[in-house]
């Protein structure tokens, strides 16, 4: 698949290689630095001086002698080198790209310095073509330097990322329609080409591919615990939904009710009880046996509060109850018929919803995107029209108001799985996800979870790398015409779509996907995520 972008333009200095001001002479790095922003220096750089008479010229101006501007320059090139691991980057990316990335580079730099530069070590093979201002005749950031370099490697503007480390040549470039990224070093820079020139879709099910049976869950760290790893089913079940990939998961499976931890509980008791959350979402991910289901439901009705709402725990010492609990548990009855029977747990889960109760997450989630992702799970498992007349219409006022609301990766692929859900594009909160992918193609973690009583957090990178990857899949074409102006971000990457995917067929008694996203992934997918670049709290049920 091509990328959006087709080229990449390098600055030199400062960016792909680094040297000293500090030199053993009298001239200080601060004085040698004036003289590089002097315009004695810009008419070197531009080829209008020679060597010497740059030096001379300097020298009457900073009152310095030419033999120690000379010197302090020949150790300001010693000092020059290559960053090769910024270079090994531009190597893999030209190389994944199969012929259709080009690089470039373009420096302020006069012809005897660009010569001393040739001579370090370097990979210099990485570059189709090397610009510098000597033989331009201009220099950043006037913009006869950028068009010079436009017209003669014939690449369009609008599909070409520029990486310098000032911003006001950063700012001349976008101005004619490039990407622009100001370097600041090189970790920050190389997440963004690897997320602007990268396949986004493909990067993340790479990671969960690479992490298969190994993405599990971990807690926040606070001042009395540190954080530590933790085996729990939930999440697990949750990415196998995401997925329909049984591989990728690592299950305790029980025969009937199931529990959040696959071992004995950590960072609370550990004899934990099973709970109706964990139960609900394994019955319905993993379809089991009607008869089965139904009879773990007629044990369900059995832990109903004195308001007639459903409680959390297979356990009457601990009368709990939460909305989110409630909706999973919801999804249950209704995929198996029987929703009436919860009717004051729909009735309560409803005014949850109308009052927006769930701003501040509940006692066992974090977020209120959690409440809106898990109401719009119930909604796309339930056919039900009556279910839908309740809480549709007001899932989507609700969650339209969240849209452009900060959050973590986990939270923004949530409200955009919800917002495509109801019929709304979020181009908003698509375009603050995508530059959270990491540099190893997973995105950062999300917090879903909670303890209830001490309120540590939960998450799972795995878990939010399958929900953001089903959210950039949910994308569909833009109402709007794209605009030609790229984004003006610092750190960005742009995504694009995957190639288009056979159909699985997915045995009923295994697994099932009940929330269906528009999986357009074809022409109108890539135009809808290039033009997005141009316009440029989640918690289980754990008590402690």
């Amino acid at each position: 698949m091509s990328s959006r972008y087709t080229a990449i333009i390098f600055d030199l200095g400062d960016v792909l290689f680094k040297w000293s001001s500090d030199t053993k002479t009298s001239i200080s790095p601060r004085t040698l630095r004036d003289i590089l922003s002097s315009p004695t220096w810009f008419d070197y750089e531009r080829g209008r001086l020679s060597e010497s008479e740059c030096y001379a010229k300097v020298g009457e101006e900073f009152i310095l002698e030419s033999d120690e501007i000379a010197s302090a320059f020949q150790q300001a090139r010693d000092s020059l080198q290559a960053d090769n691991q910024l270079i090994a980057l531009i190597r893999e990316l030209k190389a994944q790209s199969h012929g259709q990335l080009q690089v470039f580079a373009m420096s302020n730099i006069s012809l005897p310095d660009y010569e001393v530069l040739r001579s370090k070590p370097a990979d210099w093979s990485i570059f189709d073509q090397v610009f510098t201002s000597g033989a331009a005749g201009e220099r950043k950031p006037n913009l006869g330097f950028f068009t010079q370099v436009l017209s003669a490697t014939g690449v369009d503007p609008h599909s070409t990322i520029f990486v310098d480390d000032r911003s006001e040549n950063v700012l001349s470039a976008r101005s004619l329609g490039l990407h622009g990224i100001i370097f600041d070093n090189s970790h920050n820079v190389g997440r963004a080409l690897r997320n602007l020139v990268g396949d986004p879709i493909a990067r993340g099910r790479d990671y969960l591919k690479q992490n298969a049976g190994r993405m599990v869950s971990v807690t926040d760290r606070t001042e009395k615990h540190p954080a530590i790893e933790l085996r729990e089913n939930f999440a697990q079940l949750l990415i196998l939904e995401a997925t329909s990939e049984r591989s990728l998961v690592d299950l305790v499976e029980h025969p009937r009710t199931w529990n959040f931890f696959q071992g004995k509980g950590q960072l609370t008791t550990e004899q934990f009880p099973f709970d109706l959350d964990t139960t609900s979402l394994a019955l319905t991910v993993l379809r089991r046996d009607k008869e089965l289901a139904c009879s773990v439901m007629d044990e369900m009705l059995e832990y109903v509060g004195p308001d007639g709402i459903i409680l959390t725990y297979f356990d009457h010492r601990r009368p709990r109850f939460d909305p989110i609990v409630c909706v999973n548990t919801l999804s249950l009855f209704y995929t198996y018929g029987r929703g009436d029977e919860l009717h004051k747990t729909l009735q309560w889960v409803q005014e949850v919803l109308r009052n927006r109760a769930y701003l501040d997450g509940t006692r066992y989630y974090e977020t209120p995107e959690c409440f809106l992702f898990f109401t719009s799970r119930l909604l796309a498992g339930s056919g039900d029209q009556e279910l839908h007349a309740a809480l549709k219409p007001l899932l989507k006022e609700r969650v339209q108001e969240r849209i452009g609301a900060e959050g973590d990766a986990l939270a923004l692929a949530m409200r955009i799985l919800v917002t495509d859900f109801v019929g709304i594009r979020n181009e908003v909160d698509l375009r603050a996800l995508l530059p959270l992918q990491c540099e190893d193609g997973g995105w950062e973690i999300g917090w879903m979870y909670k303890y209830g009583s001490s309120g540590i957090r939960i998450g799972n990178r795995g878990l939010t790398t399958a929900l953001a990857v089903k959210a950039i899949e949910a994308t569909s074409t833009p109402t709007v015409p794209p605009r030609q102006s790229p984004s003006p971000t610092l750190i960005g990457s742009p995504i694009l779509p995957p190639k288009k995917m056979p159909v699985v067929t997915v045995p009923a008694d295994t697994i099932v996907n009940p929330i269906k996203g528009r999986h357009r992934r074809n022409s109108s997918l890539r135009d809808s995520l290039q033009w997005l670049w141009n316009a440029g709290k989640g918690r289980k049920a754990v008590e402690v």
